[in-house]
């Protein structure tokens, strides 16, 4: 049985997008939660051992509730202010505990509205020039400390995730909105610069709504380091419990929620630092879940008679980033970096890794070569896009010609006696990129290049590329629906372009492709736009992986989204016949 593709990104044609009865109707259609999810592409629900485990792990569980899930992580999240959330441990509690105004569907379809489903929003109203959009709030909403939501927050989210102090990395997808209102008290109306295929997903996938009376009356200086990163108080199914540093983070059903209590009473994410640890815990039954696991554990845990695996293919890629700027530089228009600035120079070190004996090497059957800045799943055209080739020869050839040379034959090319040498960050929690950052190291030397290896944690690197303070770095993207993100992530201007990227070419064909409402130009303008980021070569485009999951049969979970395994989390359970000792402690805190 294989695994079903990912629903490609639609462009609604400009007639039919364009009706005024399209689009000023009135969106009041009350979506169950269970409508949303059980559309969803079983593809994701599948054993990597065992094709039946997808019908044992659906929750067809029709009592009461309750249990325990415990997440072995090797990484703790750094903030649970949304709006400065960076890193997939951080989202797996924003999600869980805040809401967006709509959330979107399961096959992923950014463009439009007709896919969505309501969450703060009970429905919203297009105007008949389609640049502007009400949202009608659900009244029977209420904040955690029991305060109701009103169309000030929204108004607020939105402020915060724009303000230039708050630096949120999500102000890049945000720059259609000119501006949110109050109509009245349950009333939010977005105001957009221009009509786009993905205004509606503007004003809804990319903010996480807060509590404006929390947070209104803190300077945005101060807002990125308040206490309220370190115990948020949202609108979700969950409600924040507790946050031990270094050790774990619980989340408990709110029993009191519009929308329904969670099922599962509480989840505990347990920090541990190390891959190889989480598995052991996992395997010992001290946890129930384990995202991010090793090849080498696999094996060992689809034998136990308490554990099931599954496979997903979630929207992930990675790479090697260069820094295209000087060290420390001021985002893109720095000066050149003495090594990356030169694009001969980039793309020779592509040109000498064989990225796919390395993937294979190293993920096996697991992992597929990266053909861009984008999932595969998620490229319109792949067979429009060439990439640079293996080529030893060609690669020496390329230094040369941009003046690296070995001269003294010691191995290590210079240029002005320079030695061709950078330092190489690698995130220490991510098994699969510091095996392969050695066998880059090897492949770059083979070239004459000397490269460092730093392993560091998400803590230390964070600040590092925030700073521009490297030379190259192991990276790892997760992408958007509908590559919106890659405003945020490879436009000149993104918020987190760490590479220092800035191509006219790519950003002009990036914007046309997520402005047209016509699907054939758009396959060009992307195909245009990811083309332009392969030949500039401002990262090597390594490895999307198929992430093995590893959990326990007691833990019944519904379809989980390509974009996020975690969108669903509380409508996961635990099967009544197969509790244990932790699954009868009740939801401390909760209401």
């Amino acid at each position: 049985m294989a695994l079903a593709p990912i629903a490609a990104t639609r462009h609604p044609n400009a007639q039919d997008f364009f009706n005024p009865a399209h689009m000023s109707r009135v969106y009041q259609r009350h979506v169950r939660r269970s409508d949303v999810a059980r559309p969803a592409a079983l593809w994701l629900c599948l054993s990597a051992f065992a094709l039946a485990a997808c019908a044992d792990s659906a929750d067809k569980s029709t009592g009461k509730g309750g249990g325990t899930m415990i997440i072995a992580s090797t990484t703790e999240p750094q903030t649970l202010f949304p709006p400065r959330a960076s890193n997939a441990q951080d989202f797996e509690v924003i999600a869980s505990v805040f809401d967006r105004l709509a959330e979107i569907g399961p096959g992923l379809d950014a463009a439009g509205d007709s896919t969505f489903a309501p969450r703060l929003a009970t429905g919203w109203t297009w105007a008949r020039d389609s640049l502007s959009i009400a949202f009608a709030l659900d009244p029977r909403i209420h904040w955690h400390d029991g305060a109701p939501l009103r169309a000030a927050d929204v108004q607020f989210t939105f402020h915060a995730y724009t303000s230039p102090v708050v630096a949120s990395e999500m102000r890049s997808l945000l720059g259609n909105i000119d501006s949110v209102t109050s109509r009245d008290s349950l009333t939010s109306v977005f105001w957009f610069k221009r009509r786009t295929p993905q205004q509606f997903m503007d004003a809804t996938y990319s903010m996480f709504i807060l509590p404006s009376h929390l947070l209104a009356s803190i300077p945005d200086s101060s807002l990125v380091n308040a206490p309220f990163g370190r115990a948020p108080i949202g609108t979700g199914r969950f409600r924040f419990a507790r946050w031990e540093s270094k050790s774990r983070l619980e989340i408990v059903s709110d029993t009191a929620n519009a929308r329904g209590a969670a099922k599962l009473d509480r989840v505990i994410w347990t920090f541990l630092g190390d891959a190889g640890a989480a598995a052991v815990k996992l395997a010992a039954g001290e946890a129930d879940f384990l995202f991010n696991l090793r090849t080498e554990d696999v094996a060992p845990l689809a034998a136990s008679p308490q554990l099931r695996l599954e496979r997903s293919t979630p929207l992930i890629y990675g790479f090697v980033g260069f820094n295209l700027r000087t060290r420390r530089a001021n985002g893109p228009t720095g000066a050149p970096h003495p090594v990356f600035g030169d694009s001969r120079v980039r793309r020779a070190l592509a040109m000498a890794v064989d990225r796919a004996k390395m993937v294979r090497s190293v993920l096996d059957s697991a992992g597929t070569v990266s053909l861009g800045p984008a999932p595969r799943a998620l490229i319109p055209d792949t067979a429009a896009l060439t990439q640079l080739p293996f080529d030893l020869v060609a690669a020496k050839r390329l230094l040369d010609s941009a003046g690296w040379t070995d001269t003294k034959g010691d191995g290590v090319r210079k240029h002005n006696g320079v030695p061709l040498a950078f330092e190489l960050l690698v995130p220490s929690t991510s098994p699969t990129r510091i095996k392969l950052s050695i066998l880059l190291q090897a492949a770059f030397k083979d070239v004459g290049a000397n490269v460092t290896l730093q392993n560091m944690d998400g803590s230390a690197l964070g600040p590092r590329l925030e700073a521009g303070d490297f030379d190259a770095w192991m990276g790892g993207s997760a992408a958007n629906p509908g590559l919106q993100g890659l405003r945020q992530s490879w436009a000149s201007r993104g918020a987190s372009n760490s590479q220092r990227y800035a191509s006219t070419v790519f950003d002009a064909a990036l914007d046309s492709a997520l402005t047209t409402f016509d699907a054939r130009r758009a396959r060009g303008y992307w195909a245009r736009a990811l083309q332009a980021a392969i030949d500039d070569a401002p990262s090597i485009w390594l490895y999307e992986e198929r992430k093995p999951i590893a959990v326990h049969k007691r833990i019944r979970m519904t379809p989980m989204r390509a974009d996020e395994w975690y969108a669903n989390l509380a409508d996961w359970s635990v099967d009544p016949t197969q509790r244990i000792d932790r699954d009868r402690i009740a939801a401390r805190g909760a209401r």
